[in-house]
């Protein structure tokens, strides 16, 4: 047995984390007389570290009979820190704001779980529940296929809901079960902890790893978990895995945390969090890109780190659900930003079994208009402002419209649920700085005009990419047989960047406290492109004669090329994509670009360079570049993923599609023009799918022509499109696509 006032807990956080605490009894709870006794050997005591708080918030509920009083007194007298749940009627305690605890018959999620209290029970070792319905834990989808509980967004095992009342801030909880984790289901105030019960990663590049899990310890009996509440308590859910099974709960800590990191990082950070329009894209996702991705390029990193913490298919309810904003919040320090971006995922209406995403789901992206503001008023923003730390709202942009009719005019996509209007109205009502994307988003759509929009938005046709995602590979079009108009390019993923920028630094001006900080970040010439309104040194790639109009149709091709320095402009900043191209310029373009020696390349003379010749050049380079197909050439990415993986994109999914060209050589009507010196390099070209037929394509649909066209002379336009694709077949499939070397 151990003397002691302060009762100490082990907990553990990846490889070795302890963190320590002295129980003090909150002010709102009831008070017992308190004198020197033996604590039980229920709890463990460890030394102290510098994560406890200074004040030593802690609160420890104890369901257990025996556990926290003095046997021999006849005065039952609390060990320094407990609350006794456990009473001598047996009966269960409702919360009430006077105790400060209890338990609750409605939960705190959006949309609020309801439980029976009348099913929780108490024994000598603690408070359980049972529930004897097993059809409660048949989880299929419409296929009738089994869901893994953490792949499942409809489930309601039942259970009971604790509450403890704490100021908004960073808690470890901790609860000590009966049955350990084989029987026992936990979370959160609505989190679904039960997804990161092991090491994973936010991003699909694994760059940024899931810093906070939610562990099972002491046997797997005892589950500990590190959340930041916005709400002024927590609700701990404690539901059984399976039926006709006892699940019960013989103590919870509450431990405060630092509101501050106490060690001070070198460098402040800056984070994004939002959807598929922010996300950090990989090559085989290519050409997809998120303004989040390539908003790091207008900071100096020397002074700030910049951390995407975006993934496809998320809202804000699936985004704290998941525990992506809490781990944010953990590993941020006071004075860090948070750009929060949400909008297009809240406007889910699914209803599929077992992974329903609508806003009825227990766990799941859907929102109504008052969820929306809810989860911005009182989960996200006072959670951001405990921990120290800046938010910064942005209205998500518009939704293109895909495929416009002549006379088309871009406009707010969000006529259903006015989630920009009320991002926008939220921020003023309480204080926040906002970025208004949504608006500048249609201002730009109708400054580039129709065949600007379209070029850029997600439209593709064959030999655009070789990028492969759950839809399958884009090397033929795009699978889902549309031009996607949420979606978009590296070319608008800049401009939007930029105007995020704009707008901080237009709140800046106008006197918002909040972003000063921020806007010290910046470049030098990203500050100089803000106050004279002039981008051409921040985006050199960007040219004259490819924003707007037919000279747009490749412009994100070509800006890749020029940034890549293996295209330029003239004098004058034009690309002239028309012109024609010539055999040396593509060769050495393309020896650049593989990393290859373009003397090797051999037998060819500086001309206008033909289909047939590019389709020569290719293989040549090709040969010398690969000793085995690139992994684009394969099926590589297996089958698709499923709805609630990390990694997943609900917007990109269908069925699997090929990378080799729909129309075999033979198929080829004009084959036979090909010159003889040229026919059996052009041949292996076409089938390894380095050349696709020009003929009869069209974006947004998998078409491939039956015409080589061998002797057409190629634009510049049209071997920046080859060279892109060809760049993209030899990058790493994991890896970001925001490559600048």
């Amino acid at each position: 047995m151990k003397k002691s006032f302060e009762i100490i807990g082990t907990f553990k956080k990846g490889a070795a984390l302890t963190l320590a605490f002295v129980m003090i009894l909150c002010g709102s709870v009831n008070t017992f007389a308190v004198k020197d006794r033996e604590v039980p050997d229920s709890v463990e005591v460890i030394p102290a570290n510098d994560r406890v708080t200074e004040d030593g918030f802690a609160r420890y509920f104890d369901f257990n009979k025996n556990s926290g009083f003095d046997s021999d007194s006849s005065e039952k007298v609390l060990t320094a820190g407990y609350v006794p749940v456990y009473n001598d009627e047996g009966t269960v305690p409702l919360f009430s704001e006077e105790k400060g605890y209890g338990f609750v018959s409605e939960t705190c999620a959006m949309p609020p779980r309801k439980v029976d209290t009348s099913d929780v029970f108490v024994k000598d070792n603690g408070f359980f529940v049972n529930e004897p319905d097993e059809s409660r834990f048949v989880m299929r989808n419409d296929k009738g296929e089994d869901i893994e509980q953490s792949k499942c967004t409809t489930y309601d095992f039942g259970g009971m809901v604790f509450r403890a009342a704490v100021e908004p801030g960073a808690y470890l909880i901790s609860v000590k079960t009966t049955g350990g984790k084989d029987v026992t289901s936990m979370s959160v105030s609505g989190m679904q902890t039960t997804r990161i019960e092991t090491n994973q990663f936010w991003d699909a590049a694994k760059l940024v790893p899931v810093e906070n899990i939610a562990e099972w310890s002491d046997n797997g009996k005892r589950w500990s978990f590190s959340f930041v509440s916005g709400l002024p308590y927590i609700d701990i859910e404690i539901e059984p895995k399976k039926a006709n099974t006892d699940v019960g709960i013989e103590a919870i800590n509450i431990i405060r945390i630092f509101k501050y990191r106490p060690i001070k990082k070198e460098k402040p950070t800056v984070f994004t969090l939002g959807d598929s329009t922010l996300k950090s894209y990989t090559f085989d996702e290519a050409p997809m890109c998120g303004w989040g991705q390539v908003f790091d390029r207008l900071f100096d990193l020397e002074k700030v780190n910049v951390i995407n913490y975006s993934m496809g298919g998320r809202s804000l309810k699936s985004m704290y659900q998941e525990g992506r904003l809490n781990d944010i919040l953990l590993k941020g320090q006071e004075g860090d930003y948070v750009l929060i971006q949400s909008g297009h995922n809240d406007e889910r209406k699914g209803t599929a079994k077992g992974t329903a995403d609508g806003e009825n789901a227990r766990f799941g992206g859907g929102s109504t208009e008052e969820m929306y503001k809810k989860f911005i008023t009182d989960y996200y923003i006072p959670a951001v402002k405990s921990r120290g730390m800046i938010p910064i709202l942005v209205t998500p942009m518009t939704r293109a419209e895909g495929k416009p009719s002549k006379n088309y005019v871009y406009k707010n996509s969000f006529t259903n649920r006015k989630f920009p209007q009320i991002m926008k109205e939220t921020a003023e009502e309480i204080g926040v700085t906002l970025v208004d994307l949504n608006k500048r988003s249609v201002e730009y759509l109708n400054e580039i005009g129709l065949s600007g929009t379209s070029a850029i938005v997600l439209s593709l046709e064959a030999g655009e990419t070789p990028g492969k995602t759950n839809s399958g590979s884009y090397a033929n079009g795009n699978p889902n047989l549309k031009v996607d108009g949420t979606h978009f390019k590296e070319a608008l993923a800049k401009q939007y960047a930029r105007m995020v920028a704009e707008e901080i630094y237009k709140a800046y001006k106008n006197g918002d406290e909040n972003v000063n900080k921020f806007v010290g970040y910046f470049k030098s010439d990203v500050i100089k492109a803000l106050e004279e309104n002039d981008w051409s040194e921040v985006y050199p790639e960007v040219c004259a004669d490819t924003v707007s109009g037919f000279g747009a149709y490749y412009r994100n091709q070509i800006e890749k090329m020029v940034q890549l320095g293996v295209m330029s402009k003239d004098k004058d900043g034009n690309f002239n994509p028309n012109d024609d191209m010539y055999v040396e310029e593509y060769i050495d373009a393309l020896a650049k670009l593989w990393n290859i020696d373009s003397s090797q390349i051999r037998g060819y003379r500086n001309a206008k360079l033909t289909r047939e010749v590019m389709a020569s050049v290719l293989y040549d380079a090709y040969k010398l570049r690969f000793s085995e197909k690139p992994a684009y050439m394969t099926d590589y990415n297996g089958t698709a993923l499923s709805p609630d993986d990390p990694n997943y994109d609900s917007n990109l999914v269908g069925e699997e599609a090929q990378y080799y060209p729909l129309a075999g050589f033979g198929t080829l009507i004009d084959s036979d023009k090909i010159d003889e010196k040229y026919f059996e390099k052009a041949k292996e070209a076409y089938n390894l799918g380095l050349i696709r037929s020009e003929w009869d394509i069209e974006r947004g649909d998998m078409r491939n022509g039956n015409k080589f066209s061998p002797k057409q002379v190629v634009s510049r336009a049209k071997a920046a499109k080859s060279l892109y694709f060809v760049w993209v077949l030899s990058m790493p499939i994991k890896s970001e696509t925001d490559w600048l070397e």
